[in-house]
């Protein structure tokens, strides 16, 4: 079984002004179909030809393990992203925002948290909202290519912290596009992935 490389669930531009057409180009045209296509490359001499993405990230080795993890983590980040004028942006609700509120305080206070660790890794990764199997929500940090799924955590929100996720359009002001992304994260999309 091949790995497809998924299609945006949105059109490329849809992200401006907040993240431009030609980063999403970049990130999803060129660096996620090179995993996706390393993973098809990979995967038979590994004898694990017919594993689903998720059954890789979990399951395989060094560069096979990582080209899955990676693209299986911008999926899942794209799934995350809405237009801002189809709705995207604006702050959690419901059973969301209430589990923010018991970890972080309030709603403000848990989006400076998530901007503090964004621009304290050093290098690349991803900033992850998780959900522990208590329940609970909260924040997390991995380097380079690691996804949550190979824990017990669940993944409610990714964000990559990739110099290539941000470069084009904010330099290297890491911060500036974790602020921008605030405008189009689809907080719908993130509440489904709670249990």
């Amino acid at each position: 079984m091949s790995i497809e490389l998924p299609a945006l669930p949105w059109d490329r531009t849809a992200l401006e002004p907040h993240v431009s057409g030609e980063t999403i180009e970049l990130q999803h045209g060129r660096i996620q179909r090179a995993h996706v296509d390393a993973v098809n490359t990979l995967a038979p001499g590994a004898g694990m030809g017919s594993a689903s993405l998720e059954d890789l990230v979990r399951g395989a080795q060094g560069a096979l393990q990582q080209h899955a993890a990676q693209a299986w983590n911008l999926a899942f980040q794209w799934r995350g992203l809405k237009p801002a004028l189809a709705g995207g942006g604006g702050e959690p609700k419901g059973e969301l925002a209430e589990a923010i509120v018991r970890r972080s305080g309030d709603i403000p206070r848990f989006r400076r948290r998530f901007a503090a660790m964004a621009t304290a890794l050093q290098g690349s990764g991803w900033i992850w909202l998780l959900q522990r199997p208590d329940a609970s929500v909260a924040l997390a940090v991995t380097a380079n290519t690691a996804s949550p799924i190979t824990g017990d955590d669940r993944p409610l929100f990714g964000l990559s912290l990739w110099e290539h996720a941000y470069l084009l359009d904010y330099r290297e002001a890491r911060g500036r596009y974790v602020e921008a992304v605030w405008n189009v994260i689809d907080w719908g999309f993130v509440a489904s992935n709670m249990r």
